[in-house]
């Protein structure tokens, strides 16, 4: 029977660190010794492998092989091979191994014992969601003459991940005709339009004695650009439950101890579609708490790398990726606070004491509801303007702490449970209103919650863009008109703004979709703001509508329409001097940005 090699290894210092800094379970560490039988056969059916090395300044890069299921085969005891076709001209990983050792193709590079190479590698199959970490070193290399590359690795550490952000993607070959595009500071801009659409990403970490390989993936746009110029690019991206870190001999963290030692850091990052790359090289910053949230909106624990070397490679990759579906797991991106309007940003940040106090909920309509809070502090309770959204903090009565996976509730996983709600009453009211849908865990939780019961949330600000609001002035020729298009709830920042627009005679004209069952929030709008059915053109949807509702509301003054909003309802008000307002759901809000080409358009943008 052969001799089983056993290494050490446990949790690393910097990931015990990461760990107890956010409360989480510390358990037993999952890595295996060697390759096991099951990682072996993992491996086997991945069709892309990310490896991971040092060039000869000792800088890390990342790369990715493959196209065919096969890519990666186990050999001997284990040793993997990766086969693949590669960029042998620009690939980093392969000038790191080969580069300096080797000689005509078809030649084998075979490496004793000192001169082995540190490397790191993941397979990983996005079709099938699933994937393995391997640490060890490169054993022997050969080239052929048609650019396809076979490395042998001994690996000496081996791990299972979950399948939690994985992408899934079908993976076929691709026929590559590599051309380098740059490899200067700053990226083009055709680098950085491929970090914003990048929904994976590749990295490898090290602290000079270990390495580490491994994939964070997400919706696209997780990857912010800080900086991007002459003095230097930066990088950004959100870590923890939204791009789990509970992976066992993360490297990224092996070099932490106390939190403030930066690892190194490589990454590629692939266009699936085109085949393009993007290699870079730099180091990692942890940034928690507060030094997280002053960077990206409501969140804890990030990794910011500053870029010191790049490669941008046009059809680059030997495969390309069609997409199938995103992982039921990924949140929406986080935005710098940069990116956001001032008071979007301000709103983000919790560094106040104001709270909103549960008073009463008033139920409108079967989904659709009223609630009243009142506002405290021991600060002044800063002013807020008709229009603008409150952010409120559901998380001391929503979070049910840390968990690895939870298949049942996917997006809870990720939630911080900040939501953010129309104001739909005027500021100059005593108290605040919100009039919401019923749609998701902290709209339900607002429902379910006793009257009679105490509530406090903890309010994070107020937002909203200020062009967004209509200007409240007197209809003249000089002042354009403007047009309110809306569809169900969406009506809440004019129902704050349109008394004191109606009070100075602003000339504007709503076009509104509601569903037939939610008729009655027309109704209660009408009657608690005068003036407003009469500038009203309502269209109904669906065939669930109270009769009487329909008569009450064309009394109140308001036409009706049986029938969805179309192109031809926004003809006549087409060519003026006329301001559009929008406020719906993504897909009306598309449909209608199209029918106003040309016209002075403006949306409420919800990415906060």
């Amino acid at each position: 029977m052969p001799f089983k090699r056993s290494y050490p290894h446990g949790r690393h210092e910097g990931e015990v660190a990461v760990y107890k800094m956010l409360k989480l379970p510390i358990g037993g560490d999952p890595t295996s010794s060697g390759l096991p039988m099951n990682h072996a056969v993992r491996a086997m059916q991945s069709p892309l492998v990310a490896l991971g090395t040092l060039d000869n300044k000792g800088r890390p890069w990342t790369t990715v092989w493959g196209g065919d299921i096969g890519c990666a085969r186990p050999v001997a005891e284990d040793v993997l091979r990766f086969d693949s076709k590669v960029d042998t001209q620009h690939d980093p990983v392969f000038n790191a191994l080969l580069g300096s050792d080797n000689g005509k193709a078809g030649h084998a590079v075979l490496q004793n014992d000192k001169k082995r190479k540190m490397m790191a590698a993941l397979t990983i199959d996005l079709e099938g969601q699933d994937r393995v970490k391997l640490m060890g070193k490169m054993l022997a290399a050969m080239e052929d003459k048609d650019g396809r590359v076979r490395i042998a690795m001994d690996i000496e550490e081996s791990l299972g991940n979950c399948p939690k952000y994985l992408n899934r993607k079908e993976i076929v070959p691709n026929d590559a005709h590599p051309v380098l595009i740059s490899q200067k500071l700053p990226l083009p801009q055709e680098a950085v339009d491929l970090i914003g659409r990048a929904d994976t990403l590749f990295l490898s970490s090290t602290n000079g004695k270990s390495m580490d390989t491994n994939n964070r993936g997400g919706p696209p746009g997780f990857v912010r650009i800080i900086q991007n110029n002459e003095d230097g690019v930066v990088l950004i991206y959100p870590e923890c439950e939204y791009i789990s870190i509970h992976l066992s001999g993360n490297r990224l963290y092996q070099s932490l101890g106390n939190l403030k030692v930066n690892p190194l850091i490589g990454i590629v990052v692939p266009d699936f579609v085109t085949s393009d790359v993007l290699y870079l090289t730099g180091s990692a910053t942890i940034l928690v708490g507060k030094d997280a949230s002053d960077l990206l909106v409501r969140t804890q624990l990030a990794i910011k790398i500053n870029v010191t070397d790049t490669r941008f490679v046009r059809s680059g990759l030997p495969f390309r990726g069609i997409p199938i579906e995103y992982s039921p797991y990924n949140p929406p991106p986080r935005y710098l606070v940069a990116e956001q309007s001032e008071s979007t940003a301000k709103a983000s940040q919790n560094s106040t004491d104001l709270s909103a106090k549960f008073l009463s909920r008033e139920i409108l309509t079967p989904t659709i509801s009223r609630f009243t809070f009142k506002l405290s502090s021991q600060k002044p309770i800063p002013k807020w303007y008709a229009g603008q959204y409150i952010t409120l903090d559901f998380a001391p009565q929503l979070n049910r702490g840390w968990s690895h996976m939870r298949d049942h509730d996917p997006q809870s996983l990720n939630d911080d449970f900040i939501r953010t709600f129309t104001v739909s009453n005027t500021p100059q009211e005593p108290e605040l209103q919100i009039t919401i849908k019923k749609n998701g865990p902290a709209t339900n939780f607002l429902w379910r919650h006793k009257a009679d019961t105490p509530l406090k949330l903890s309010v994070l600000g107020f937002g909203g863009q200020e062009s967004f609001r209509i200007p409240v002035q007197k209809a003249s020729e000089e002042s354009p008109s403007s047009v309110f298009i809306t569809a169900g709830v969406g009506i809440t920042p004019l129902l704050a703004q349109a008394p004191a627009l109606i009070s100075a005679e602003s000339d504007f004209d709503v076009l509104w979709s509601l569903r037939g069952e939610d008729l009655k929030l027309a109704v209660d709008s009408f009657k608690r703001i005068d003036g407003l059915a009469a500038r009203t053109k309502l269209f109904i949807t669906g065939d669930r509508f109270d009769g009487k509702l329909v008569k009450e509301v064309q009394i109140l003054g308001s036409e009706i329409v049986s029938r969805r909003l179309c192109e031809d309802d926004l003809e006549t008000l087409k060519g003026a001097e006329r301001k559009f307002f929008l406020c719906t759901g993504p897909t009306l809000l598309q449909r209608v940005k199209g029918w106003l080409t040309g016209e002075q358009v403006v949306w409420e943008d919800f990415g906060y």
